[in-house]
């Protein structure tokens, strides 16, 4: 994280030097000041587009520092200001350089956020999922009959009883991420949607760091089919994963998130629960092919404590081979949003065999979850009738 901040900053010095060297033509375009270091003729015309094109650079430096510069706007620059280098080039030719810097910038903007970018796939699955019809009803205390007494402990401790159920969430996470307990830390931020229903899907867009440069990544699982990609600087695929084993992998993971940031959608999910004792059940989800369990164990406050399933697979680094090993998601602390209770601080833990043995590879903390409301309807009688997240969201 610190290298991608000194390129960044660098970069940002580069262009912004760059655009203060414009000046240079204008004052002398304006008659200002005598200006040496530029021997060709420049008159009051020419020197307006030196100072318009500095403006422009500036600027691009500006949102460069913000982090908020669209992809077009370093290209143009770029392309203004080497017009105006080849007017002046015996004296101004190394400008060519820090155009080529802002040429490199426009490419890896495009890349990172244009039409063929992840961000782009990411935002066009999330207006689809919501464009599809779900439904809604409000939660009440008799909703949580035939639930584990943990379970519905739980839901009560969430605040959902007495208000409008959701039909999905949005959250914005940040944290870090390794492949192995000798791995190095990878620092991220994330964003994702989960939206519930018949076809339940989950997008997760994670903008990581790894030895100093950007690594974007998108999850998607939609439609009960799984696909994980992975470029590096936006523009070198390094994952391309797909297949039966992610499918099942990204099964568990949404029964986690429903477990962890929306428990009240427990309420009417094709779920099966098994209570182990008080402060322990065990639930299985089906989903189309696949059937995955996960054994839950609360705290005595009623709270999650942790999540633990045998059902998910451990992705090798090029995403080619999955294989089977205990997961789980201890929770360290409960946040709230809007009078919600969820997970606000947790890990993710592979317990693997020797030598690794059982390590933390993910940490993660939430830093908003909002709810995503639906469509009231009219309340049916037989709450387990309900689809998943026909009356919450996960």
């Amino acid at each position: 994280m610190v290298l991608r901040r000194v390129i960044r900053w660098t970069v940002v010095v580069v262009v912004a030097v760059h655009g203060l060297l414009h000046l240079l033509g204008a004052v002398k375009g304006f008659g200002w000041a005598d200006v040496p270091a530029l021997s060709a003729e420049i008159g009051p015309w020419l020197g307006l587009a030196w100072l318009l094109v500095s403006v422009l650079v500036l600027a691009v430096a500006v949102l460069l520092a913000r982090g908020t510069c669209p992809w077009w706007l370093p290209l143009v620059a770029a392309v203004l200001s080497e017009v105006l280098v080849v007017t002046a080039w015996q004296d101004a030719w190394a400008g060519t350089a820090a155009n080529l810097l802002l040429l490199a910038v426009a490419g890896h903007a495009w890349a990172r956020t244009g039409p063929r970018s992840l961000r782009a796939d990411y935002a066009d699955h999330v207006r689809a999922a919501l464009a599809r019809p779900r439904t809604q009803v409000d939660l009440r205390e008799d909703d949580l009959a035939g639930l584990p007494a943990p379970v519905a402990r739980l839901i009560r401790r969430t605040g959902a009883l007495g208000r409008p159920a959701v039909i999905g969430f949005r959250a914005e996470l940040h944290g870090r991420i390794r492949g192995g307990p000798s791995k190095p830390w990878m620092p991220f931020t994330g964003e994702q949607v989960n939206l519930y229903g018949p076809d339940p899907c989950r997008l997760f867009l994670m903008d990581a760091t790894m030895f100093g440069l950007p690594v974007d990544v998108l999850h998607v699982f939609d439609r009960r089919k799984a696909t994980m990609r992975v470029r590096l600087c936006s523009t070198v695929p390094i994952v391309r994963a797909a297949g039966p084993e992610l499918d099942r992998t990204e099964t568990v993971t949404l029964l986690n998130d429903l477990c962890l940031l929306a428990p009240e959608a427990l309420v009417g999910a094709p779920v099966r629960w098994t209570q182990v004792g008080d402060d322990r059940a065990t639930g299985s989800l089906t989903l189309g092919s696949y059937t995955v369990a996960a054994d839950l164990t609360f705290d005595a406050a009623g709270d999650l404590a942790d999540f633990v399933s045998d059902d998910r697979a451990r992705a090798s680094a090029d995403g080619r081979t999955f294989t089977p090993q205990r997961w789980s998601t201890p929770v360290r602390s409960v946040g709230q949003w809007d009078g919600r209770r969820a997970c606000g601080v947790g890990e993710a833990r592979w317990h693997a065999p020797e030598p690794e043995g059982t390590f933390t590879y993910l940490e993660v903390v939430v830093d908003d979850l909002s709810p995503i409301e639906g469509v009231p309807w009219a309340r049916t009688p037989t709450p387990s009738t309900r689809s998943l997240g026909s009356s919450t969201p996960g």
